[in-house]
């Protein structure tokens, strides 16, 4: 059946890490406007003081893809796919290798199927071009922190230019492994739940942990191994007391003291270098995107530094900047108005892919 004219429909596989997530989004070339009609996310979930694994996560993704994709074409109100939509869009990096790989099959399976062209986009531009979509942000500079990925990105000619980055672990794999060690619950995620238990302590206790800013890069593995130290110290503590042993009140500290001071540190690492990047581009507006940019105490940082500039933050909700799908059929359906196309075999994945590699040909 022939598309009919009006506003061009996507849909987007995203499954890079433990999220699986099935997006439906319409542009409208006459109006400008676009609309979420779906936005579905399954989360793979592991047992407290683990991790997740590739091989589980894929095997987690390969399970529930068909009856999301199922829900998330009807929730969009498409009966005919064929028809009704213009592209499949799905993410090709970066990410973990196994569950990216079972998407990306998957999203090769319905293009066949529905007889559509395959859109192939990048993680990292995705997450950019949902957030400036949804806040209205115009040309900020981006913060993009997730469990994968910590850069500092602003626009220019026509790439998404990275100013500075994580010269090791990224900040949200910092944050989620540290929840291993104080085995703190992976559900709904485990970097939400140190900022619960952060907001505790409330500021009573800031613990001394190194500060790793090298230029306009972060370092966060030391970062992880200090607080790691400290956490086998409160558990000696711990265990001194259940003795009935003496521990002076003013050396006691307890999980919350831990995760505050954490996120204090390495937030205040991002600010310093997101607001030398400021400088540089001369912009007053910063986005948050990505899992972590979901913090409120992270927003609550920039925020204070942004207004001493003069400027502004913006960010978004859990529904955007955790990993969706939604963001993989906006970033794809605006390349694919450009007349960009992922032939089938070249649909491959990879693990690596650099944010300024992608050439931004729908922005000016």
């Amino acid at each position: 059946m022939a598309k009919q004219p009006g506003p061009l429909l996507a849909i987007g596989c995203e499954g890079s890490a433990n999220k699986l997530g099935i997006g439906i989004i319409s542009h409208d070339p006459v109006t400008g406007k676009t609309a979420v009609l779906a936005n579905l996310r399954h989360t793979f979930v592991s047992p407290p003081g683990t991790g997740f694994l590739p091989k589980d996560t894929a095997r987690h993704h390969r399970a529930h893809f068909p009856q999301l994709t199922k829900s998330a074409l009807a929730a969009a109100g498409v009966t005919d796919p064929s028809a009704q939509l213009s592209c499949v869009c799905y993410t090709k990096g970066p990410g973990m290798g196994a569950p990216l790989q079972s998407v990306a099959v998957a999203a090769r399976a319905l293009a066949l199927m529905w007889g559509l062209p395959l859109v192939a986009v990048n993680h990292c531009v995705g997450h950019i071009e949902m957030g400036r979509e949804i806040t209205g942000a115009q040309n900020p500079v981006v913060l993009y922190v997730s469990g994968g990925n910590t850069q500092v990105i602003a626009y220019a000619e026509r790439r998404y230019r990275i100013f500075g980055e994580t010269l090791d672990i990224a900040v949200g794999n910092c944050l989620d492994r540290f929840a291993r060690t104080l085995a703190i619950s992976n559900d709904p995620a485990p970097g939400y739940n140190i900022e619960l238990l952060a907001r505790r302590s409330a500021g009573r206790k800031l613990l001394d942990l190194p500060y790793a800013v090298k230029g306009m890069d972060c370092s966060f593995s030391g970062i992880l191994t200090a607080a790691d130290l400290l956490a086998a110290q409160m558990k000696e503590q711990r265990e001194k007391i259940a003795r009935g042993e003496d521990v002076a009140e003013e050396d006691r500290f307890g999980p919350e003291d831990l995760c505050f001071s954490l996120q204090e540190t390495v937030f205040a690492m991002l600010v310093e270098i997101t607001e030398r990047a400021m400088a540089h581009v001369g912009s007053n507006q910063v986005l948050i995107v990505g899992g972590v940019g979901c913090n409120e105490r992270l927003q609550e940082m920039m925020g204070q530094m942004a207004k001493e500039r003069g400027g502004s933050v913006y960010a978004t909700d859990e529904r955007f900047c955790i990993d969706n799908g939604i963001m993989i059929a906006h970033a794809g359906l605006l390349a694919y108005e450009t007349g960009f196309r992922t032939p089938l075999e070249d649909s491959t994945c990879t693990q690596r892919f650099r944010t300024d590699e992608v050439y931004v040909k729908w922005r000016d």
